[in-house]
């Protein structure tokens, strides 16, 4: 599959308004390796190679076990491995990714609100929409994985 055109060039408004809200979410409350985990769990149900590609390397990068990273797409199998605010974030971002089926529910956001406040659960929603806007563009445009 070849690579159809570069968004960064194509619509450079657009694709430097997302690097902002990149930016933006540097200042949140999750760790470089929730982040993480956020974008391989959204890039996998979206089948994002692309992202899935860059993400899972970069969680290495910064920590992240192999096995966590193996078993991330069966984390309800595995919740010993993740932590309880692990978990919450990873069920919000997997509703928000699916948020034609549900939406993000009424539960979910019940066990978000036990754990965060609104800020931070702001924070996890804002990075869930990134990723999957990132996704999109990604799939979309047939972006090559990297060497």
């Amino acid at each position: 599959m070849s690579a159809r055109f570069n968004m960064a060039t194509a619509h450079a408004a657009a694709y430097k308004a997302g690097i902002g809200m990149e930016a933006a979410l540097q200042n949140s409350f999750l760790t470089p390796i929730q982040k993480e985990l956020i974008k391989i769990r959204a890039s996998q149900i979206n089948a994002c190679a692309f992202c899935l590609d860059m993400h899972t390397k970069d969680a290495l990068k910064y920590g992240e076990t192999p096995q966590r990273i193996f078993l991330l797409n069966a984390w309800r199998d595995a919740k010993e491995l993740f932590t309880e605010e692990e978990q919450v974030i990873l069920m919000v971002a997997e509703e928000i990714t699916l948020i034609s089926q549900k939406g993000l529910s009424e539960e979910t956001y019940q066990k978000a609100k036990a754990l965060f406040n609104e800020t931070q659960i702001a924070d996890i929603i804002m990075a869930a929409v990134s990723i999957n806007m990132w996704n999109r563009i990604a799939i979309s445009t047939h972006l090559p994985i990297g060497k």
